[in-house]
């Protein structure tokens, strides 16, 4: 598998850098509301080639994080001590008294706010950057701790496996092995959803009940097919009563695929939103185009690999 474009060259100095991989959920169903206001989830991870370019660097004085791309927002990206990015290393740091200080370049693809995991992508790309550097590197269990608190999407994007199931808060993952790669192509907005809204209009409108009880298989997770039969977000009917360009891609997918050949299609929303996504190796890119939408199409692979870490010293 290739990554979405070259990577920068590394210039003298303890570095490493990798492709942080973007996610799509094949599934996604929420469970009630815990008395914490947390929710857990029950979900199948599938990452995408599309990703952002992410260098870390150790030799440095100082901390710093510089964020580059045609996906970053007119707005920008927020503080940068509440980048997912700086979090991640912040925290290996806190955790493993290593590195004092550090250096992190993104290359931003990703949509922000897509529902894709381009920031918890970031996050797991950084900490996977800092173990190979590391004297004394954390054990895939030491790593998932420090991943889970940064966000539900975080240990998936942390380990190296292309596809997992995984429920609870996101940090509980069964490894699975990848399907054969397929196009998808991925309708995204100048807008996102912010995930906390999401799960705020979820609760809304289902009053805290959470998704209904389901049974898996691992037969089910081995083909395009079962995944198929699977394919559900609990988040898509309430962003698309919210949010009318969500609601009108989404009926043009499936108008779409109802004339087309592939029965193994999934088109779903990504995520909490707003990205629409098609699964598909049947319809021409041009067929997937949202007319009279503020939105623009992109197109990609799942992965059947996690891209490697590079050092260089």
């Amino acid at each position: 598998m290739s990554s979405a474009v070259d990577l920068p060259r590394i210039a003298n100095g303890t570095a490493a850098r990798t492709v942080a991989q973007a996610k799509l959920n094949l599934f996604l169903r929420v469970l009630a509301r815990e008395a914490s206001g947390y929710h857990q989830i029950e979900t199948l991870f599938c990452r995408l080639e599309l990703g952002d370019d992410v260098v870390v660097r150790t030799n440095v004085r100082g901390r710093s994080l510089d964020c580059v791309g045609d996906a970053i927002p007119p707005e920008g990206l927020g503080p940068t001590e509440r980048n997912l990015g700086w979090r991640a290393a912040a925290a290996y740091s806190a955790a493993t008294g290593w590195p004092n200080d550090w250096a992190v370049e993104i290359a931003k693809r990703v949509p922000v706010g897509g529902g894709m995991g381009g920031g918890s992508a970031d996050a797991g790309a950084v900490l996977r950057c800092l173990n190979a550097l590391s004297p004394r590197p954390l054990s895939e269990h030491e790593l998932l701790s420090l991943a889970a608190p940064l966000g539900a999407d975080v240990p998936f994007l942390s380990i190296d496996a292309p596809l997992a199931l995984a429920w609870g808060r996101g940090e509980r993952l069964l490894k699975l092995p990848a399907l054969p790669s397929r196009d998808v192509a991925l309708i995204t907005f100048p807008f996102g959803v912010v995930t906390r809204d999401a799960y705020g209009w979820l609760d809304d409108d289902r009053g805290g009940d959470g998704s209904d009880a389901n049974a898996l298989t691992l037969h089910d997770l081995s083909t395009w097919s079962g995944v198929c039969r699977l394919a559900h977000n609990d988040f898509e009917p309430v962003v698309s009563k919210r949010i009318a360009d969500v609601a009108a891609s989404l009926s043009m997918l499936r108008t779409t695929l109802a004339t087309g050949r592939d029965r193994d299609a999934i088109a779903l929303l990504a995520g909490s939103g707003a990205t629409v996504f098609l699964v598909s190796d049947d319809l021409p890119l041009r067929e997937v185009r949202a007319e009279g939408i503020a939105s623009r199409t992109l197109r990609t692979r799942t992965a059947t690999r996690v891209v490697d870490v590079e050092v260089s010293g």
